[in-house]
């Protein structure tokens, strides 16, 4: 009998690389949160098996299981299988992970349960080893993210679809472009929610700085509602960064609120398209003129450029935009290092300016 158990608390333990975390996987840690009193996860690195960050699939794991522990391995061993040289590394490395502390049940739905518990001197609990309880597997989920939604948290789903915007100033086609990006690849779009809002509320044509604060937070709301609808990529027309400009156009200044929220813009999308003003302007009663519109598209240029954010210029008309666009999207690696991904697209993005 270990300490744990003569102490009258039981801890459970479980493994993997999560990659992503499948509803299979949180069966595995609800099984032993209902079974022991302390749950540990350790969650392997792998980078030969998946782009997504350590951070984000430990964060997976501890946003919806918060009273689990986490523990990262950073240095785990990548070898896999059943032979007695693996086995042993396998149980050596978590043997001195653990650095002593008992466990009383050691959660898989693998061979390896066998093994491990045998080692660690606990309950071996496998859970659906046969997957018919969840119908998933890691490899599965890899291959088709989109596929295998019913089986992922949507939270988890959120961070396997790539999120495109599409900025510009008023009427350089960044509406006709997203729906028509959607119905190409058969996904879904964010609409410009500051659209709607404006249509309801201006006075002037104007927004109070509050009201544009209110227009940004409103769009990631929807946005986020939106993203595990998705299948691939979001498209989203317009960003905080577009709304922190007609602030600071409007008023000469942005609530701290929205300045926040475009701070936060600059890493939340993975390719930022910059829509031209080469097509004819739509002069409607809610714009402000072709004028406007050329300036208004050089600042928004040289905010991309002042945050150093790349960004892909489309220009031409709306299929060759939308070709452009298709090349870079093909490229794209999630989570992927850009500088990769965007030398070897044949549309070259504009680097930020030093």
């Amino acid at each position: 009998m270990n300490r744990a158990s003569r102490a009258g608390r039981t801890t459970g333990l479980t493994l993997g690389k999560f990659a992503p975390l499948h509803k299979g996987h949180q069966l595995l840690i609800e099984t032993a949160i209902r079974e022991t009193d302390d749950v540990i996860v350790v969650l392997y690195d792998c980078p030969e098996t998946t782009d997504v960050p350590f951070h984000v699939r430990a964060g997976w794991i501890r946003a919806l299981y918060p009273g689990v522990e986490v523990i990262e391995a950073w240095d785990g061993p990548n070898e896999s299988g059943d032979t007695p040289e693996i086995k042993r590394l396998q149980e050596r490395y978590i043997l001195g992970l653990l650095n002593g502390r008992p466990v009383t049940h050691f959660y898989s739905g693998e061979f390896y349960g066998e093994h491990m518990s045998l080692a660690l001197g606990a309950a071996d609990r496998r859970v659906d080893p046969d997957r018919r309880t969840v119908p998933v597997s890691g490899t599965m989920a890899r291959s088709d993210p989109y596929g295998c939604r019913p089986h992922l948290s949507p939270a988890v789903y959120r961070d396997l679809v790539a999120k495109a915007v599409f900025l510009g100033a008023p009427s350089t086609g960044k509406t006709t472009l997203a729906a028509h990006m959607a119905q190409r690849m058969n996904t879904v779009w964010m609409p410009e929610y500051g659209r709607e809002h404006w249509e309801r509320h201006q006075v002037g044509r104007r927004l109070t700085p509050w009201q544009l604060e209110e227009i940004a937070a409103g769009h990631l709301e929807r946005e986020d509602r939106l993203a595990p609808d998705a299948r691939e990529v979001l498209f989203v027309d317009t960003n905080a960064l577009t709304t922190h400009m007609f602030a600071l156009d409007y008023h000469g200044e942005a609530t701290p609120g929205l300045a926040d929220m475009a701070d936060k813009a600059a890493s939340r999308y993975d390719v930022v398209f910059l829509c031209g003003d080469d097509i004819p302007y739509d002069d409607t009663w809610d714009r402000s003129g072709d004028v406007h519109r050329r300036v208004f598209q050089k600042r928004i240029a040289a905010d991309l450029h002042a945050r150093r954010i790349p960004y892909v210029p489309l220009r031409g008309t709306l299929e060759e935009r939308a070709r452009t666009a298709e090349t870079v999207l093909s490229r794209l690696r999630l989570y992927g290092n850009p500088r990769e991904w965007m030398a070897e697209s044949p549309a070259r993005p504009e680097p930020p300016r030093s």
